[in-house]
């Protein structure tokens, strides 16, 4: 399905202040959309906001927390209220928890269901008026995992299971059902080297890190914004992506126990560095990249 050219669409992205959601931000300011960056870390918005209008884009920042229905409600009708219409809403933001299943306190795990997976349906639901309106595209981020497993992260990967079936009804539903006009897209991305391990919450006795090889989150942004103009289904970024789920689907056993050579490789070997993370609470580090080209964790203001 074919959608305006990005350059004359408004766009919106939640998580927008670190990793995929800030560089797709950057990205589509670039390319002539106008950006409305939804995160809790408001600063960090504003400033990507001064660079963005300084360059001669055209950018908002807004601070939502899309766990709160309310929250996001308010955001669609204020974005309304601005610019008139909503052209691609991607839903982007989430939190992520390293550790056993059997060890993670359940505060944790439901906080991170708020997030990941509420946080995607409160959104989707809020703004879909306005994307029937503008026969526009909704893209819900998931993952290789929400078809494939990861040791050590496992409500994470519940999570994006969770979100891949949300999207794949709401799909049927607004595509087939009900012929609205909205492309739903699913985007899932292999290990991407965002700050994703720095902000976890970590239940490890090391510093969290995602397995390599890892992608450039351009590529994401890259599909993200290929998305919002063409549409699609369910689209992977990354050879590993592809790889996981096809042997998930093929060879379970086996991917059972690849999956479980992959836990010793989620561990930086330093003391962690900030276990909390930002499951409760802003990040702030306004970074696109978690490590250098050697592997390095950048910390934030790097």
């Amino acid at each position: 399905m074919k959608h305006k050219p990005l350059g004359e669409q408004v766009i919106v992205i939640t998580g927008a202040s670190s990793g995929m959601g800030l560089c797709t931000a950057v990205l589509a300011a670039e390319r002539g959309a106008r950006v409305v960056m939804l995160a809790r870390s408001i600063e960090v918005l504003e400033q990507v906001v001064l660079a963005i209008e300084g360059e001669g884009g055209s950018a908002t920042a807004m601070e939502v927390d899309v766990a709160d229905r309310q929250q996001v409600e308010a955001a669609v009708a204020a974005i309304l209220a601005r610019h008139g219409r909503i052209d691609t809403w991607v839903n982007n933001a989430g939190v992520a928890i390293y550790g056993r299943l059997d060890e993670v306190d359940e505060q944790d795990s439901r906080r991170l269901f708020d997030v990941n997976f509420w946080g995607v349906v409160n959104a989707s639901l809020a703004v879909l008026p306005a994307l029937r309106a503008s026969r526009g595209v909704l893209v819900n981020l998931g993952s290789e995992v929400s078809e494939a497993v990861l040791a050590l992260q496992g409500m994470y990967a519940a999570s994006k299971h969770a979100v891949k079936g949300f999207t794949d009804a709401l799909r049927v539903e607004q595509e087939l059902v009900e012929d609205a006009g909205v492309s739903v897209v699913l985007v899932q991305p292999g290990a991407t080297n965002t700050p994703y391990p720095q902000h976890a919450r970590n239940y490890l006795d090391h510093e969290p890190k995602l397995p390599t090889p890892l992608i450039d989150p351009q590529r994401v942004a890259e599909t993200i914004l290929k998305a919002a103009e063409q549409g699609g289904r369910d689209i992977k970024v990354g050879a590993m992506a592809h790889m996981d789920v096809t042997m998930s689907r093929l060879l379970p056993r086996l991917a059972d126990r690849m999956a479980a050579m992959q836990a010793g490789r989620q561990e930086h070997g330093v003391a962690p560095l900030r276990p909390e993370g930002t499951l409760f609470r802003p990040g702030n580090s306004g970074r696109i990249h978690g490590v250098d080209d050697e592997g390095r964790i950048l910390r934030s203001g790097a």
